[in-house]
């Protein structure tokens, strides 16, 4: 096994695509929720923060002072030693990556590197973000992190075809984009996450601040690749074989019908916008994503589709068309 080609892999595997320099396309207005066609926060992320912040600082002050009166319990240690404590995860969850996953480059999984370093550029990133290839078992995820100066995306394989070329690559893109913004918009950072430290001990606020984040993230995927938009949230609503048969426009069309008491629960509960909800965001380009209420009810929209001059779809991009009684 030794004279072969890295960029085209050993002897009877699917060659993968050659490593091309991305060309970062030109920024198109509103796109982003931005006058500039750039990425925006969602409105409600910031004053959330501010308030989570402020919580966690009152708790560490809480716990500082029943540590001098000698009250201490196994939840005022985990905050004494907080910053110790999401230093050391971070570290191990970054040599996890290091050690076991597959590190994205020109010669392996150059598709999705390029990806990468397209959405970086185009998020006037100074340093492009380490990413890696986990392996997925059936499972579509991504997620971003980081370890002192180091910043990194991880894509579970299974959103890979074998051999490295991407089953859907404006899908692909829209998800790497997702991933690098959240790094982009800061979410990573050591001392935000402890400023956020006690999140996990507000189930509605600290969630509605997650779901904030995620919407800010989602700007940035669509700000990369809107097209990618419809098969992301397909993949994720229905797998990585049967998303085609999702339609995407019905599926967000019933965010604003599916109501009710237990509608509101599993929403505010919930650490990523509920998939109906957040389809209608990606959708609806000139307003935030919902937090708190459902969506209203204005003259139904439909996903805008490819440009004037877009490679045609062949299938693979295009909507299914809505099903018909016989």
């Amino acid at each position: 096994m030794t004279g072969w080609d890295p960029r085209v892999g050993p002897p009877g595997w699917a060659q993968q695509q050659p490593y091309v320099p991305p060309q970062i396309p030109p920024h198109q207005r509103d796109r982003g929720l931005s006058p500039f066609g750039m990425p925006a926060r969602h409105s409600w992320e910031i004053p959330l923060l501010v308030v989570v912040i402020v919580v966690t600082v009152l708790a560490y002050l809480v716990v500082i002072l029943m540590a001098v009166l000698g009250h201490v319990n196994q939840y005022s240690l985990l905050l004494l030693f907080a910053p110790v404590l999401l230093w050391l995860g971070r570290g191990m969850n970054y040599s996890q990556q290091r050690l076991n996953a597959v590190r994205m480059s020109p010669t392996q999984f150059p598709e999705g590197y390029r990806l990468v370093v397209e959405a970086a550029g185009r998020f006037g990133m100074a340093k492009v973000p380490d990413a890696y290839v986990v392996l997925g078992n059936g499972q579509i995820n991504a997620f971003a992190s980081g370890h002192g100066f180091r910043r990194y995306v991880c894509v579970y394989s299974d959103l890979f075809e074998v051999g490295g070329a991407a089953r859907d690559p404006d899908a692909l893109a829209f998800i790497i984009g997702h991933e690098v913004g959240h790094i982009a918009a800061g979410h990573v950072s050591y001392w935000r996450q402890l400023g956020m430290f006690v999140v996990p001990f507000l189930p509605v606020l600290g969630n509605a601040l997650i779901r904030s984040q995620e919407y800010t993230a989602d700007n940035h995927g669509f700000c990369n690749r809107h097209l990618g938009a419809p098969g992301a949230m397909r993949t994720l609503a229905a797998g990585k074989y049967l998303n085609s048969l999702v339609h995407f426009d019905e599926m967000a069309d019933r965010a604003p019908r599916e109501k009710g008491f237990f509608i509101w629960v599993v929403n505010a509960m919930a650490s990523h916008p509920v998939l109906t909800w957040r389809m209608w965001a990606l959708r609806d380009r000139s307003r935030h994503g919902k937090l708190f209420l459902r969506p209203s009810v204005p003259p139904p929209a439909r996903f805008a589709g490819p440009p004037p001059g877009y490679p045609p779809p062949g299938g693979q991009y295009g909507e299914v068309p809505p099903y018909r009684a016989p």
